[in-house]
């Protein structure tokens, strides 16, 4: 069985400057024109992974040109760029929400991750893929040689015995970088692991046949889950699908494009925090939005219209949102209306109190132990479940990958 996560070779930039080089994922502040104004502003007249990225914030501005300026600085910096060997890179992350989170960055292989429902891959989706959102990124990396990273895949490891056991003998490593993240991103340092296989042979003791029936019952094995980046990880596996129909089985063997680079986390790491995603409905009559929600099936979801109304209901927290989408949906298509996502308590209470035609729904969080029982048995969550930390805390750009096959290959 082919184990989907390996070492692989990395690249860095040559360069003393990772503070100004490293810049948070394209998917981040997409409402926030300021932030990459202001980022912009700061490494003005220097490569940086912010001009090999397309911040999603421009994507429905984008031209190919755009795309093309990214192939092309990409070029450029590979030709000066650094080249570890074979390896893995141990990552020490503190953010202002939390002391620490650590990671080992190596490569998936795509043949082993399927984003589809009903997928019974070793690596799975979290949530839905929205199939829609794939053809933009896609184009982007047609133009690209070279992958920046930013997928965080969960490993599910409560006895942390893979990055833990790494992390408490980073001392006998190679530091690589230890520099602070721009824009308020916290801080980060790298180790380079050399001598790899012990610890892959960690992470593959996770599909342990005893161990994974004692976790999540007689179902095919899972080992990873993808936490952030569905899309872009479901983008390079359309890419390979793509490119692996023109190769021979040999080829497919090595093909750079197989792999994606990514950032494994245990899920039970301290720095990793779930918040709700909240649902919040505009536009709507209150009195005869409550009267029809009263009457389906619940969880323990709480309603808000000024005053909280809590149900005490049956159903799995999944399976909760799932009905309230849904009543949602059919609700808005009968009487009109509109449905936003809300991150934080706080901010769905005022947009409520601010307006006599909003409602709320809030939902509990997610608790860790439940993400990989339930994709395991049921599938992917529904899309916008929960968040995985703040805007601040996702993954900065900084390690590349080739992904093309080097010259004379």
């Amino acid at each position: 069985m082919n184990k989907a996560f390996t070492a692989c070779e990395i690249m860095l930039p040559n360069t003393e400057d990772f503070t100004s080089f490293s810049v948070i994922a394209c998917d981040q502040f997409t409402s926030d024109a300021n932030y990459w104004t202001e980022l912009k502003n700061q490494v003005n007249g220097k490569l940086t992974a912010l001009d090999m990225i397309l911040p999603e914030i421009y994507l429905s501005s984008s031209t190919e040109d755009d795309l093309v300026r990214i192939g092309n600085n990409i070029k450029e910096y590979s030709k000066s760029a650094k080249r570890l060997p074979k390896g893995l890179i141990l990552t020490i992350r503190r953010t202002p929400y939390t002391e620490r989170r650590i990671g080992l960055i190596g490569a998936i292989d795509l043949d082993e991750y399927d984003y589809h429902k009903g997928s019974t891959s070793l690596v799975r989706a979290t949530e839905g893929t929205v199939e829609e959102r794939i053809p933009p990124r896609l184009k982007i990396r047609k133009h690209a040689d070279v992958e920046f990273p930013h997928v965080l895949v969960f490993i599910d490891d409560k006895r942390r015995e893979v990055v833990e056991n790494v992390y408490k003998n980073r001392d006998n490593l190679q530091k690589l970088y230890d520099f602070d993240l721009n824009m308020g991103g916290g801080h980060l340092e790298g180790y380079f692991i050399k001598d790899y296989q012990p610890v892959l042979d960690m992470m593959y003791a996770l599909l342990d046949s005893d161990r994974l029936k004692s976790k999540y019952g007689d179902v095919a094995p899972i080992l990873m889950a993808v936490g952030d980046g569905n899309h872009s990880l479901a983008t390079a596996k359309k890419h390979w699908s793509i490119i692996k129909e023109g190769l021979s089985e040999e080829e497919r063997l090595t093909h750079p494009a197989r792999y994606a680079l990514v950032e494994i986390v245990n899920i039970y790491d301290e720095g990793i925090a779930f918040h709700p995603i909240y649902r919040l409905v505009k536009g709507v009559n209150r009195e005869d939005f409550i009267k029809e929600y009263v009457n389906i099936h619940h969880g323990k979801e709480v309603l808000y219209a000024g005053s909280k109304l809590s149900f005490d209901g049956e159903l799995s927290l999944p399976d909760t949102i799932s009905t309230c989408d849904d009543f949602i949906k059919n609700y808005i298509a009968k009487h009109g209306g509109e449905v936003d996502y809300i991150h934080g308590e706080t901010e769905l209470l005022s947009f409520v109190d601010g307006d006599d035609s909003a409602v709320g729904l809030l939902f509990p969080t997610l608790e860790k132990a439940e993400l990989f029982r339930y994709i395991s048995a049921v599938g992917s969550f529904p899309k916008k479940t929960f968040s995985i930390g703040e805007a601040k805390e996702k993954r900065y750009y900084l390690e590349g990958r080739m992904i093309v096959p080097n010259k004379g290959e």
